[in-house]
């Protein structure tokens, strides 16, 4: 949390530590727009892991990191109204970039787990993104698309790879975020 964070609880991507010394050689954010932009898998990656660590530690400073990647992610003025991310919340061409349903599927199924810890606004927040994901926009005619549920997400843009495609982690995470909402939708 102490260097991979910046000011306004974005991350970065990798953080390289000296492995002898420990102190940190270098900061990046390898498959976003620049080292200092906030590729939107990336905070993705960050809500979802500090949620999990908090379920299986309750050390409330995880809690609260979360906390604050969820207002970083949802008080960007470039979060779309769909709640779909772009590949990065800081792409320069933006509306003209395309979006990540794979950034929006790990953000939905972390907020449903965040949501039984915590305050309603997030189950109604991912509700919100799986409406999205299963629109026509991004939810596959069933037998097109690979086979693949989902359409539309990114891999790496510098690295020109997986762009506007379906990705496998972009379904596992659709599909553990639906059953993680019927779960939470049972104890109703």
């Amino acid at each position: 949390m102490k260097n991979h964070y910046r000011n306004d609880n974005s991350c970065y991507h990798v953080v390289d530590y000296d492995c002898l010394k420990g102190h940190v050689r270098k900061k990046e954010t390898a498959q976003g727009y620049s080292n200092e932009s906030a590729w939107s898998r990336g905070q993705a990656w960050g809500l979802y892991g500090y949620t999990v660590c908090y379920r299986e530690t309750k050390d409330k400073k995880y809690l609260d990191f979360a906390e604050k990647i969820y207002n970083f992610i949802f008080t960007n003025k470039n979060m779309p109204s769909d709640l779909v991310p772009y590949w990065d919340f800081n792409a320069p061409n933006i509306p003209n970039e395309p979006r990540d349903a794979s950034a929006a599927a790990v953000i939905a199924s972390a907020l449903y787990e965040l949501s039984t810890f915590d305050k309603p606004e997030y189950k109604k927040t991912a509700d919100k993104i799986m409406t999205s994901l299963s629109s026509d926009k991004y939810r596959a005619i069933l037998g097109t698309n690979g086979n693949f549920l989902l359409m539309h997400s990114v891999g790496s843009i510098p690295h020109e790879s997986e762009i506007d495609v379906p990705l496998n982690y972009a379904d596992y995470y659709f599909l553990e975020a639906l059953v993680r909402k019927n779960e939470l939708e049972k104890k109703v």
